[in-house]
């Protein structure tokens, strides 16, 4: 039995996480933690509003990004093997995270739990090679936190590594008319009401486009690759990893 809490309760991500771990039965939810909601009852468990009283074998990290690294280093204390659902993640900030964490043990850092996401990154990375140019366009709802999103920074890097980059032909004649530049390849981040998760990446030779798209509809689709995270975290090395397609069979 794996013994799982969750930080950030309450929030969007961490609803479906915190019914998958109850309904599977070689998982135990036995803490929650959200400073914001101390005091509630959620899942029948009181949310704690100090990471002291946090323990369990892994922790899934769903908080704000302003204060991921405060809880991180509390778990790392801890001793808790971690898996990071909170966005933001880029290249500098996974450095840093490194740093931080050290080799004591797993920190998995996921930028998208869904695993159609996480196929979309590992196909885009394999075709990146293919093609003269690469894009990525990314929309989320209104009220997410940051941008680029995590699973936006995340398949830059991949595809990056992958050989990709955009074309720079273009002059910008508005700053930020061509959007992020992240490791060399392009970055457009949309923020609209009514979405939850959908990305493209674009990529092209003269004559024809290959577009890879990935959409999710509902927060639960975020709920399998979670659980899958939890499960095989353990199995990993000391030290931060990054994507679920770490883990993936």
């Amino acid at each position: 039995m794996i013994t799982v809490a969750v930080s950030g309760a309450g929030g969007k991500l961490a609803g479906p996480i915190i019914s998958g771990v109850e309904e599977a039965e070689d998982l135990e939810l036995t803490a929650l933690y959200n400073p914001n909601r101390a005091g509630r009852e959620m899942a029948g468990l009181i949310v704690l509003g100090d990471p002291v009283g946090v323990s369990a074998d892994v922790v899934v990290e769903t908080a704000h990004p302003d204060v991921v690294f405060d809880n991180l280093g509390a778990w790392r204390d801890a001793g808790a093997a971690a898996v990071v659902g909170t966005s933001g993640f880029t290249p500098e900030r996974l450095d840093q995270l490194r740093e931080m964490w050290g080799e004591r043990s797993p920190c998995l850092v996921v930028p998208n739990f869904s695993i159609g996401a996480t196929l979309m990154m590992r196909f885009a990375a394999e075709a990146a090679s293919f093609f003269e140019a690469v894009e990525i366009i990314e929309r989320h709802h209104a009220d997410k936190p940051d941008a680029p999103s995590g699973t936006a920074l995340a398949s830059a890097m991949v595809v990056s590594q992958g050989g990709g980059s955009s074309a720079e032909q273009s002059k910008e004649m508005v700053p930020g008319a061509r959007g992020a530049k992240v490791e060399g390849v392009r970055v457009h981040s949309l923020r609209l009401p009514g979405l939850i998760s959908q990305q493209e990446v674009a990529l092209s030779n003269e004559g024809e486009v290959l577009s890879i798209e990935h959409l999710s509809t509902s927060y639960e689709s975020f709920a399998g690759g979670a659980l899958l995270a939890i499960r095989k975290v353990g199995s990993l090395s000391g030290g931060v990893h990054l994507g679920l397609d770490t883990v993936l069979e």
